[in-house]
């Protein structure tokens, strides 16, 4: 058994961990009210360009379209697929690294000619662990989600696929469904699907007037695209900063009630010690004060 000088220093130890991870708490719940505030005001931006494209459709009765192109020419072993990787600059985090990784690892299983673009540096440290090239990286994007980042990582994926160095662009990174569940969405991005946007449920504070495109629908779907392209990656970055500070927020508060617990522990097991030292200091006490009274006999 320990004696109470280890046990207080560890008690201590355990106090001034436990600071840290409170700290670390209020920061990330700090975090995901902005991040969430964030989410809410690109919501409407986001539906405003899946409403048009949907209506563009309707003016476009057989899609003859490059965002539109399957490449069905290309033979499925052939098939150069891009996915953009989403994760955290930083860890204690829980699962939320974790669980993305592991789906981008399966995902990158099912085709021999994939390329990785990492968002986040725990990303780029896990493939280049396990000598995985990456073909772009994304520094200081996942900390500080802003539209001109989301922009940087479209118009790069943008030009590849409009070069037909891309067959498909793909998307993983983490939804928060709750605030006690978080998932990892594997989306495609390029090639467009009409039928995705016909399943679209507009909201209905969206006028829905009728429009005349110049020059022509394919004209002006050169131009949406590429904002409905980027809105999605921004959409992506804040859901999943809004995931990961979740999920660190309930990593740090189990590491805090995990502390608590063995602090409480620690507490029962000082005072044993401390009365156990008592009863030995009494006991010694009482024995040399028989001894002397015996001698003086």
């Amino acid at each position: 058994m320990a004696n109470a000088r280890e046990i207080l220093s560890r008690m201590r130890s355990i106090q001034d961990t436990r600071k840290i991870t409170n700290a670390m708490y209020l920061i990330s719940s700090t975090k995901l009210k902005k991040s969430k505030k964030m989410l809410e005001e690109t919501e409407p931006y986001f539906y405003t360009l899946q409403s048009l494209i949907q209506r563009i459709l309707r003016h476009m009765p057989d899609v003859d379209h490059p965002y539109f192109d399957p490449h069905r020419e290309v033979r499925e072993d052939d098939r150069v697929r891009a996915l953009i990787v989403i994760t955290g600059d930083k860890g204690l985090a829980g699962a939320y690294n974790h669980n993305v990784l592991k789906m981008a690892q399966e995902w990158m299983e099912d085709s021999k000619h994939n390329r990785l673009y990492v968002v986040g540096e725990l990303g780029r440290q896990f493939f280049a662990s396990r000598h995985i090239p990456v073909e772009e990286q994304f520094h200081y994007t996942v900390q500080n989600p802003t539209m001109h980042r989301a922009r940087m990582i479209s118009s790069t994926v943008l030009e590849e696929y409009q070069r037909q160095e891309l067959d498909e662009v793909w998307i993983l990174y983490t939804q928060m469904v709750n605030s006690l569940k978080m998932e990892a969405q594997l989306e495609q991005l390029l090639p467009l699907k009409r039928e995705d946007f016909s399943k679209i449920v507009i909201p209905a504070d969206i006028y829905q007037e009728d429009i005349r495109m110049v020059p022509s629908p394919s004209a002006v779907m050169d131009h949406v695209v590429p904002n409905y392209i980027n809105g999605f990656i921004f959409g992506a970055l804040v859901e999943s900063f809004c995931s990961e500070q979740n999920s660190r927020m309930m990593a740090m508060q189990a590491a805090s009630d995990n502390a608590d617990q063995i602090l409480s522990e620690l507490s029962i097991e000082y005072n044993r010690v401390r009365q156990a030292a008592i009863t030995q200091e009494i006991t010694e006490v009482i024995s040399g004060a028989k001894a002397q009274k015996k001698k003086r006999r």
